[in-house]
C-alpha cells in the first residue's frame, strides 16, 4: 500500500476554486471532483482538515471598497464560507466520507462550534473536518485561518489549492506568458517580493511556526494525492534552506 508523506494536512480551498470557470457560485462538478480527491487521501490514512474561502459568493474587501462597513462586509464573507463548507460536506458524505463542519461563529443548527480538542478527536476517528467562518473576526482572511488552524491542530503541511494555477510565478501567468514558476521559495522571499501565495499575516504566522506550504493546481484530477505521496508538484514555501538542502 502507498504510504503518505504527510499524516495530517490542512487543505485550503479558495472560493474561486469552487466556482469553476463561471467565476461565481458553486460548481457541482468541481465540488464532486474535490470531494473524490479528498476521499483518495483519506483512504491512504491521511487526516484531512479543509479551510474554505467564500470569494465565489462574497468578498469582504470588495464590499468595503463599495462603501460598506468593513467589519459588516467581512462577517458576510464568513457566512459565505459556511455555504461552501456545507456544500463540500454534502459532496463528501454522498461518497461515504464522514465529515464534520466546525464554524468560528456559532450556528448550532447547521454545524458544530469550533473546539480544538473536538476537531482533533474527529481527525483521530478518520473524519474530515471542515473549518468555516474564518477566524470569527473581521480583518482576517481565510488564508490566516488556514495558518492559524494548522498550527493549532499540529498539521504537517498546508496545501494551497489554486484554480487553474500550478504554483507560484513571478508574474500572473494568465496575463504574462513569459512568467516563470518557482519550484521552492522561502517565507521571506514571498514577503519581500509580494508574491500572492497568502496575505502577509498568514505567511508571517507560517514562518513563526515553521509550517510548510505547497501551492498547486486543484483542477487537475489526482493532484492532492500526488502531493500527499511526496511528488514535487507546484511550489513549496518553507524556511531558509541550510547546508545545501
Amino acid at each position: 500500500m502507498l504510504q503518505p508523506k504527510y499524516k495530517r494536512v490542512v487543505l485550503k480551498l479558495s472560493g474561486e476554486a469552487l466556482a469553476g470557470s463561471a467565476g461565481y457560485g458553486i460548481d457541482a462538478a468541481i465540488i464532486a471532483s474535490v470531494a473524490s480527491q479528498i476521499k483518495e487521501i483519506v483512504e491512504l490514512g491521511t487526516e484531512v482538515v479543509v479551510v474554505v474561502g467564500g470569494g465565489n459568493i462574497w468578498r469582504g474587501v470588495s464590499g468595503s471598497a463599495q462603501g460598506m462597513d468593513r467589519a459588516t462586509a467581512d462577517y458576510m464573507g464568513m457566512l459565505a464560507t459556511v455555504l461552501n463548507a456545507l456544500a463540500l460536506q454534502d459532496a463528501l458524505e454522498q461518497i461515504q466520507v464522514q465529515t464534520r463542519v466546525q464554524t468560528s461563529i456559532e450556528m448550532r443548527q447547521v454545524a458544530e462550534p469550533y473546539i480544538r480538542r473536538r476537531a482533533i478527536r474527529h481527525l483521530e476517528k478518520k473524519r474530515v473536518v471542515i473549518f468555516a467562518a474564518g477566524t470569527g473576526n473581521p480583518y482576517f482572511s481565510t488564508d490566516t485561518t488556514a495558518a492559524l488552524r494548522a498550527a493549532e491542530i499540529e498539521a504537517d503541511v498546508i496545501l494551497m489549492a489554486k484554480n487553474g494555477v500550478d504554483g507560484v510565478y513571478n508574474a500572473d501567468p494568465k496575463y504574462n506568458p513569459a512568467a516563470t514558476k518557482y519550484s521552492e521559495l522561502s517565507y521571506l522571499e514571498v514577503l519581500n517580493q509580494g508574491l500572492g501565495v497568502m496575505d502577509s499575516t498568514a505567511i508571517s504566522l507560517c514562518m513563526d511556526n515553521n509550517m510548510t506550504i505547497i501551492v498547486f493546481n486543484i483542477t487537475e484530477e489526482g493532484n492532492i494525492k500526488r502531493v500527499i505521496l511526496g511528488e514535487h508538484i507546484g511550489t513549496i514555501v518553507r524556511g531558509e534552506l541550510k547546508n545545501g538542502e
